[in-house]
């Protein structure tokens, strides 16, 4: 499985108004490990970067004065995406900035590109509900070092990302066993059915329930009454 961890940087807030691109970060992961194979690019915008947008991201407009223009890129960012899972905080923003570039050259917008889009932004809003979840305090609650980003930057934030990405699901690495497998004893591989294998049941004592109970409470709060579980339950 080929996933990118992509993250841009803008001259402004709406791509519809004519903001642009100027940095693109893309950090690779192939079955979930870090690959090395990453994607930079500092892009001409064209235009120069909105006051707020310059404090975000320090990169100045004469430093990109220089740089290549989207359509000289776009063959090499479109051939790196090309079938992969995209991973990106709050992806409507750069899905909409990516689109409108393509746009302006006549190409078809990215969905015709890439295999499919996980918005980490709302992955985190449903594990930490009620909680700030932008990428610093994503780093903050999940243990990554995130010490030397005191300005944005696409590529040092796609490599944060891709960090906290692989905390958030590392519950989806669980060690799932075949119903057979095999171990090797005196230079012979002996299969074992586990099918056969009586595992205990232990069930939850009364405090873990209600520790259970109280979280599920929160979360309804959090949910404001449309947790899935309590519409079961009434049904």
């Amino acid at each position: 499985m080929r996933q990118i961890v992509l993250d841009t940087e803008t001259t402004g807030l709406s791509a519809e108004n004519g903001d642009r691109i100027i940095e693109i970060g893309c950090v690779e992961l192939l079955n979930r490990k870090l690959t090395g194979n990453n994607l930079h690019f500092y892009v001409n915008p064209e235009r120069d970067s909105h006051e707020d947008a310059l404090k975000v991201h320090g990169i100045s407009n004469e430093f990109l004065r220089d740089k290549p223009k989207f359509g000289q890129i776009a063959d090499e960012l479109l051939d790196y995406l090309r079938d992969a899972e995209l991973i990106i905080h709050n992806a409507p923003f750069d899905i909409s900035f990516l689109n409108k570039e393509l746009e302006r050259l006549g190409r078809p917008p990215l969905k015709t590109i890439i295999g499919q889009v996980t918005d980490s932004l709302v992955m985190a809003k449903e594990m930490f509900p009620g909680k700030r979840n932008g990428l610093d305090a994503l780093c903050d609650r999940l243990g990554v070092d995130n010490s030397g980003r005191t300005l944005h930057g696409a590529l040092l934030d796609a490599e944060l990302l891709a960090d906290v990405y692989i905390n958030m699901t590392r519950g989806q690495d669980a060690l799932l066993m075949d119903l057979e497998t095999s171990v090797v004893q005196g230079g012979e591989v002996l299969m074992i059915d586990l099918s056969r294998i009586e595992l205990p049941v232990i069930l939850a004592s009364e405090l873990e329930a209600q520790a259970h109970e109280d979280v599920l409470i929160d979360l309804d709060k959090a949910c404001k009454g449309e947790a899935v579980w309590r519409q079961m339950q009434v049904a």
